[in-house]
């Protein structure tokens, strides 16, 4: 049962495609034996899963490693459990990042248990930001991900897919359950709770520098 127009070098695996085909008709051609349908399923899913896990895990150290090996993990897992799987009407999206969670939540009890690395950082070449440009982003970063992980686990989840992902409204409804319109309601909440988390930082900070 072979899905025409699609093979796994179509470029743009995230973009228009998913929006013409359902992934459930991929996973159905896979699981039929359709050797071109497993390998167009993972090309498509695999960029889907890798910036969940980049956006799920980007407060760990080495946190770009981490996301690959975990996005890896995960895609190998959708494959190895593809024969169990049994459409029950639910989108495919919402299995893949099911198990994508599962991985992801692997990854970040390990890094729990591990110890603190104490050894000399390894010199490298840094071709990117100057230390001073790079400090600044990385506390931005790590400021915009303390108020993320203020959110409601659902509500986290949504954003990552929405804005780390890159899902469409539907995409992100597909994966969670949901409407597109209320997605677009929670995630317009969820921002608003951003920006009056942030806001409150500001002016918390501007009180004790006048009080200093």
């Amino acid at each position: 049962m072979a899905v025409a127009g699609v093979t796994p070098s179509d470029p743009d695996p995230m973009g228009s495609r998913t929006d013409r085909i359902d992934l459930r008709d991929l996973a159905a051609a896979a699981i039929a034996g359709d050797r071109g349908a497993m390998d167009a399923l993972l090309a498509t899913i695999r960029p889907m899963v890798l910036r969940y896990c980049r956006g799920r895990l980007g407060r760990l150290p080495g946190a770009e490693y981490a996301a690959d090996d975990a996005a890896q993990e995960a895609c190998i897992a959708v494959l190895t459990a593809l024969p169990r799987y049994r459409d029950e009407g639910r989108p495919f999206e919402a299995f893949v990042f099911g198990i994508a969670a599962r991985k992801v939540a692997d990854v970040q009890r390990a890094a729990m248990r591990a110890a603190t690395p104490t050894a000399d950082v390894p010199e490298r070449t840094d071709t990117a930001l100057g230390p001073e440009e790079a400090a600044l982003a990385a506390a931005d970063a790590a400021h915009a991900r303390d108020l993320l992980s203020r959110l409601p686990e659902n509500l986290q989840e949504l954003l990552v897919l929405r804005v780390a992902v890159g899902l469409s409204a539907e995409e992100t409804g597909r994966a969670l359950g949901m409407t597109p319109g209320a997605v677009r309601v929670a995630q317009h909440r969820a921002l608003n709770r951003l920006r009056t988390l942030a806001a409150d930082e500001a002016a918390k900070g501007s009180a004790e520098e006048a009080t200093a």
